[in-house]
């Protein structure tokens, strides 16, 4: 596989001193009316061109450089979890081409199971505006969706092979085919690495001895990343059908086999050889759905299913070959869903919109342990849980840059049904002008709405500790901006955005110690979450091929804990959050030049507290960090075949930093990718 990865470098360099110099075409500006369902939507979408930057990209590593929401990972192919404004990973909802991919034992999405590759669009839905597209996200919401279309009649394929620093391979292939109404596509990625990165260990210190064994100083070792192999594959089909200009069905598919290591923390004096701590897990995804549009209305319907087996085994040896299982985890996970959604529009300036999701989730759960005096518990649970949501959504335009939309929602988990969950939207672009043979507007957005986020099965019927009483966490969020937009046809554009959004969180589901030696969730906390969220963009056009474009995201967000103590010792109250840094940001700057490339990326975070007393004691606090990537491309045609060769320089700077309290992340390393496209 090496030489030939080297083999097709150089055959891609040699043809470089052939390719033909390139015609510029002229530039093709094109306007529409904004559509009435963004009304006081505060949406952020993501550059297709960001999406497919490299295969090695999961969607944590995209959402991290491309906005200012918090990614939490343990490292490449482990967990990353996304937080909108202050909230956990469970008030994030996530779907995936309609169909919510939430875990419901859990509440969260693995954003590091999601290959960027996958995804053709995605946008996040901040406050308020998540209610459109999923239910308890009391932050805000992911939508992530695929395409089987081709740009062209008949074959095409791409396939892409990285290789990088750690024994790291990618690959991923897509063959496409489209014939009149037909569209078919299938896409494989997979991923390997031992992963095996050096670190300074500042959470181990070793004695320096003279020769008479007195200790003369000490040392932070250098260790290798241990036990943090992963390996994972993921195949996407899907086909589209079209058999009347109104009419048209789509299917798409995803499957994912993981298998993952658990890398020991910084603090593990065990030796790797001795210890198995491994996550495994197999998905699939599947959804159906039929679209009818007509003069005055457009009528959706889907199906979807998800099957998930995952397992957890930790494992250590006792000596003498022989080994103990600590821990041995498994879940069964089936939800079904179907959901139809009608758009209607009487007149002009009015949009009504209905829709209806029943899901149905059925979970086995089951977790056998070594107790305390040496013998194996299972313990474990079996759940079905209906889901129910009705919307209702009224949109008018009273006038040309005015927009007013309200929203009801009626949800039920269960047996319990929720209060009316109401929403009101409003925009108005307050002025406008023109510049240069530009033009520019202003924009104010606001928005308000109530949510609830009902408890995970593992909240009610984890075993040990699950707490059937839970009640639903209760959310109010307001938000209000305003966004500058400046366009001028050939040369440049501007988008310049700044919001202010405030949350109140009260019932607060936090599992706590109890005096029988496990933890159990209660409703304990009233949370205030407010803050800042600016956002740039900025593309120019310098002529002669040449071409920029940033983009850039900052937020400042406050997450107070403003409930009572739950106890004498409680000295939570009043401070931020643990693991919700105040500040955040990122910022992407690509240039090109005819086929070359050149992108650079930053982000960074502020401090965090791994306590809730915000005490800096030992691993109390984890300090702000930023890092920098750089990638260089070039693109070359040949005939029929299209060549891309890119090379990544990530952590630039070989920043040491940790997302995690005792998860180390790498240093400078890098990657180097080849792509073809015929």
């Amino acid at each position: 596989m090496r030489r030939v990865f080297l083999y097709l470098i150089g055959t891609a360099l040699a043809a470089a001193a052939s390719e033909p110099d390139t015609i510029g075409l002229p530039e093709l500006t094109i306007s529409a009316r904004r559509p009435m369902t963004e009304i006081g939507v505060r949406r952020s979408r993501l550059d297709s061109v960001a999406l497919k930057e490299n295969v090695a990209l999961s969607m944590a590593d995209v959402l991290g450089f491309n906005s200012s929401v918090y990614v939490k990972n343990y490292g490449r192919a482990t967990l990353s979890t996304v937080s909108f404004r202050g909230t956990s990973p469970g008030h994030t909802g996530v779907t995936w081409n309609g169909l919510p991919v939430n875990s419901p034992m859990l509440g969260m999405t693995d954003f590091s199971l999601i290959p960027s590759y996958f995804v053709d669009k995605a946008s996040l839905l901040h406050g308020s505006a998540s209610l459109s597209e999923a239910s308890g996200a009391l932050g805000g919401a992911v939508a992530l969706s695929t395409s089987p279309e081709a740009l062209k009649e008949g074959f095409s394929c791409a396939y892409t092979q990285g290789v990088g620093s750690f024994r790291t391979f990618d690959e991923f292939l897509r063959v496409a085919y489209r014939k009149r109404r037909w569209h078919t596509a299938t896409r494989v990625a997979f991923s390997s690495s031992a992963n095996d990165f050096t670190y300074i260990n500042r959470d181990k210190k070793l004695n320096i001895y003279d020769e008479n064994h007195n200790i003369i100083g000490q040392y932070y070792p250098k260790e290798k990343n241990r036990c943090g192999a992963f390996r994972d594959f993921h195949l996407l089909q899907e086909a589209s059908y079209a058999w009347s200009g109104a009419d048209r069905m789509t299917l798409s598919v995803w499957y994912t086999a993981s298998d993952r290591q658990l890398p020991m923390i910084t603090t593990d004096y065990g030796d790797e050889r001795g210890v198995d701590n491994r996550q495994r897990e197999n998905t699939v995804r599947a959804t159906a759905a039929w679209r009818r549009l007509s003069g005055v209305w457009n009528l959706e319907t889907r199906a979807g299913y998800i099957h998930t087996w995952s397992a957890y085994d930790y494992r250590r040896e006792t000596g003498n070959g022989a080994w103990t299982t600590l821990t041995r985890a498994r879940s069964l996970v089936n939800t079904y869903l179907a959901s139809s959604t009608l758009n209607w529009w009487p007149a002009e300036r009015w949009l009504f919109t209905a829709s209806f999701t029943a899901r149905l989730h059925d979970v086995r759960s089951s977790d056998r342990r070594l107790s305390t005096a040496g013998s194996d518990t299972d313990i474990g649970y079996h759940k079905r849980r209906p889901e129910t949501c009705l919307t209702a959504t009224a949109r008018w335009q009273p006038v040309d840059g005015a927009g007013l939309a309200v929203m009801l929602r009626e949800e039920s988990f269960g047996s319990d049904l929720t209060p009316p969950i109401p929403a009101i939207f409003a925009d108005w672009t307050a002025l406008r002008g023109s510049v240069s043979s530009g033009n520019w507007r202003l924009t104010l957005k606001a928005s308000g709405s109530r949510n609830f986020h009902y408890p995970t099965l593992n909240d009610l019927y984890f075993m040990p500790g699950g707490n059937p009483d839970l009640k639903s966490e209760k959310g109010l969020t307001c938000d209000c901006g305003a966004v500058w937009n400046l366009d001028i046809p050939g040369r440049a554009s501007l988008a310049l955005e700044a919001g202010w959004h405030d949350s109140r969180i009260s019932d607060w589901i936090l599992w706590l110690p109890t005096t029988k030696g496990f933890f159990s969730p209660k409703n304990v906390k009233t949370v205030h979450a407010y803050g800042v969220e600016l956002r740039g963009e900025a593309s120019l056009q310098f002529g002669r091929g040449w071409s920029a474009r940033f983009n850039g995201n900052w937020s400042w967000t406050p997450s107070v804990n403003c409930g009572d103590p739950i106890s004498e010792g409680d000295a939570s109250v009043g401070k931020q959050l643990p693991y919700v840094p105040r500040v955040a940001g990122s910022a992407t700057l690509r240039l090109q030049w005819r086929r070359w490339g050149l992108l650079a990326k930053w982000m960074g975070y502020g401090r965090r507290w791994t306590q809730s007393s915000n005490e800096a004691g030992i691993s109390g606090v984890l300090p702000a960090y930023g890092i920098c990537n750089l990638t260089a491309e070039r693109a070359l045609r040949l005939r029929r075949v299209e060549l891309n060769l890119k090379l990544s320089v990530c952590n630039l700077f070989d920043k040491e930093y940790q997302t995690v309290a005792g998860r180390p992340m790498a240093g400078r390393n890098f990657e180097a990718f080849l792509e073809f496209r015929i």
